[in-house]
């Protein structure tokens, strides 16, 4: 880990603690992102050299504050101009920059991220604007993540942003009988942010560890915020659950493990035993929906001790579930791995057919298509389809796994 990195992580945790208190102070949701992100900057330049300040979050909303009303000052607005200097007088205490109290000490991220979620945005929207305020990710990890061109999703944001304005909703946590339909948004939101902690769609490292832990942080408030909600807990048993298998999913070298070659003694058995009794409490209660399908079958993965222990056919069962409640073509992906362990790898390729049409060029689908042909024995279309999957992936440590699987061959 570089001498940078832990300023990194603290930047993204700090992130939409920050957004939050700028929106919940001045109401401008764009002009409260732009004067954040000009605050992780100066402070991605300064701290490195001069040293974390005792008071990093103090820091960054007096920075973020002080640059929004300069910004309001040079608007030709005037109205917009006069409020924002109107909160500026409102006085910031003198020893936030010192490590004094906070002038706005909660944590707004939840508020943040439901705010994200307001029903005059289309899901998809609301997904993507809260992956990017909240999760700090690029546009571009999000257009990967919704299998869309970058410049689609930056349009997306851009009039989810404007949205938001226009609709003048209030900063404040949605009431009991609004939450439920905010509630998947935010779900999914989370999901995907996890993910991208848990397997980085680009960069050299296997994971983000911030970014997984950030999302962790956020699914347990919700969960103590909605309690008696068993996809709540089902996520967060999920995340818990995967996030167990992350010390073995990266060799010294920093090179990918897969999971059936993962040293299981190095999992999380404490995560592991949390996950476990979250899922079991979540699935009492009678309802079941994917997050906690999900979980079941990440709890079947932990609780092998070999992976010749798996068990793939109720692995497979439950995919088959899931994959009719979501209609997911990555589900299908993976339940055609599925499939292949449980009957053989012909099997898994018939049931590869139609998930092909519905994924085109995607880096996964010729990953798991070589997997399933070296498992029949075809060397050479698992080489071509590896060597594939490696040209279309962002993730250096994924690229360099696939390469060498097909010089393997």
């Amino acid at each position: 880990m570089t001498a940078a990195r832990p300023v990194e992580d603290l930047l993204r945790e700090l992130a939409p603690q920050v957004l939050g208190a700028l929106v919940r102070r001045y109401g401008d949701f764009t002009a409260a992102e732009d004067a954040v992100q000009e605050a992780l900057l100066a402070a991605a330049v300064h701290w490195p050299a001069g040293g974390v300040p005792d008071n990093p979050r103090g820091w960054l909303v007096v920075t973020a504050s002080r640059k929004l009303v300069d910004q309001a000052r040079s608007d030709q607005a005037r109205r917009r101009r006069e409020t924002l200097a109107a909160a500026q007088d409102e006085p910031l205490h003198k020893g936030v920059l010192f490590g004094g109290s906070l002038p706005m000490d909660r944590d707004d991220t939840l508020t943040l991220l439901f705010l994200c979620c307001h029903p005059s945005l289309s899901p998809a929207s609301a997904i993507a604007l809260t992956l990017r305020a909240v999760g700090g990710l690029s546009t571009a990890e999000i257009a990967r993540a919704f299998l869309v061109p970058e410049a689609t999703m930056t349009r997306r944001i851009t009039r989810a942003k404007q949205t938001i304005k226009d609709s003048s909703a209030p900063f404040r946590m949605p009431g009991p009988e609004e939450r439920p339909a905010r509630l998947r948004s935010v779900l999914h939101v989370l999901y995907l942010m996890f993910n991208e902690g848990y397997a980085a769609s680009g960069g050299a490292d296997v994971h983000r560890a911030d970014l997984s832990g950030e999302a962790i942080r956020i699914a347990r408030m919700l969960n103590g915020l909605t309690p008696t909600d068993p996809e709540t807990a089902g996520l967060l048993a999920l995340m818990l659950l995967t996030d167990a298998r992350r010390p073995a999913r990266a060799g010294p070298d920093g090179r990918l493990v897969p999971l059936d070659e993962q040293d299981r003694t190095r999992w999380d058995r404490t995560l592991i035993a949390d996950g476990t009794a979250l899922l079991d409490a979540a699935v009492r209660s009678g309802a079941m929906g994917e997050y906690q399908l999900q979980a079941a079958i990440a709890a079947l993965h932990d609780r092998a001790a070999r992976v010749e222990d798996t068990d793939w056919p109720q692995i497979l069962a439950l995919y088959g579930l899931l994959e009719r409640m979501t209609g997911s073509p990555v589900v299908a992906l993976n339940r055609a791995v599925a499939a292949a362990m449980a009957h053989g790898p012909e099997e898994g390729l018939r049931l590869l057919e139609p998930v092909a049409e519905r994924l085109g060029d995607h880096h996964r689908l010729h990953a798991v298509r070589a997997h399933l042909l070296e498992m029949s024995g075809d060397a050479a279309g698992a080489a071509e389809h590896y060597r594939a999957a490696a040209a279309r992936t962002a993730s250096l440590p994924e690229k360099r796994y696939l390469i060498e699987r097909a010089a393997r061959l």
